[in-house]
């Protein structure tokens, strides 16, 4: 695999990181993006592959076309939409320019990404894109981590029609989207929370991820607690399960 190229956002820290350490070391080599070059240039000095490093604040809109420009000439095989955060708040005491910039991360980016560059994967028939979720995208709602919740609700659904459309046309190109549960990374102090589940490693869900991706997975939940969690949410009325949520999310404060 020496020749595979794959791009990664939020490749700093977390899961992003463990996505580049993973595919690094099955031969990838890689495109890492993030606001902190300091981080991405530690993290190319260990890996075993060529390594290209990008420092982009995608919560800008236009460094995400940008992005694209730049690397859309490359045959890229793996896009990785990992960039994005949280934050828990009520609602209407949460700072609004903090929540626009998450939508703007967490669904805008992603969105422009995975359609710049699934339009060139389509006209060459191959490759895949892993769309970084959440278990919250999987809810009808998230009190106290609103914006988020619906922002990951988003990649979500999207991600599920886009792969029904790759596959209604027999495509090549496979999609899939990451939505894992609590994970032990550095979202939640930028979250101000704390999980009060138990978290699975970085390194497990981002090679559980790929391994996943690759076998056509659609929808990855690298957590047993979350699969079951998410099998027995079909049996709840969305009113219960919005109140549930709110529970367990105060508790994270």
């Amino acid at each position: 695999m020496t020749n595979k190229l794959a791009l990664i956002t939020g490749a700093s820290s977390g899961i992003g990181r463990e996505f580049a350490r993973y595919l690094s070391s099955i031969g990838y080599n890689l495109i890492l993006v993030a606001r902190r070059e300091d981080r991405l240039l530690e993290l190319k000095k260990i890996l075993p592959t060529n390594v290209e490093v990008v420092t982009k604040d995608l919560s800008n809109r236009q460094s995400a076309y940008e992005l694209y420009e730049e690397f859309s000439n490359r045959d890229i095989d793996v896009l990785i939409n990992n960039a994005g955060f949280g934050d828990l708040e009520t609602f209407d005491k949460a700072d609004n320019d903090k929540l626009l910039h998450m939508i703007e991360l967490n669904v805008v980016a992603t969105h422009i990404l995975m359609k710049k560059f699934l339009e060139d994967f389509v006209k060459k028939n191959k490759g895949y894109i892993l769309n970084v979720g959440s278990s919250a995208g999987l809810m009808p709602g998230g009190p106290y981590m609103a914006t988020y919740y619906a922002s990951k609700a988003y990649v979500v659904s999207l991600s599920n029609a886009v792969y029904r459309e790759l596959k209604n046309s027999n495509s090549n190109v496979m999609l899939s989207v990451l939505c894992p549960g609590p994970v032990d990374t550095e979202f939640n102090e930028v979250a101000n929370c704390k999980f009060s589940l138990s978290g699975i490693s970085p390194q497990y869900c981002a090679k559980y991820a790929i391994d996943q991706m690759f076998k056509g997975k659609v929808v990855i939940v690298p957590s047993i607690k979350m699969k079951f969690g998410i099998f027995f949410s079909r049996f709840l009325s969305i009113k219960y399960l919005v109140k549930i949520c709110g529970k367990q999310q105060k508790k994270k404060g």
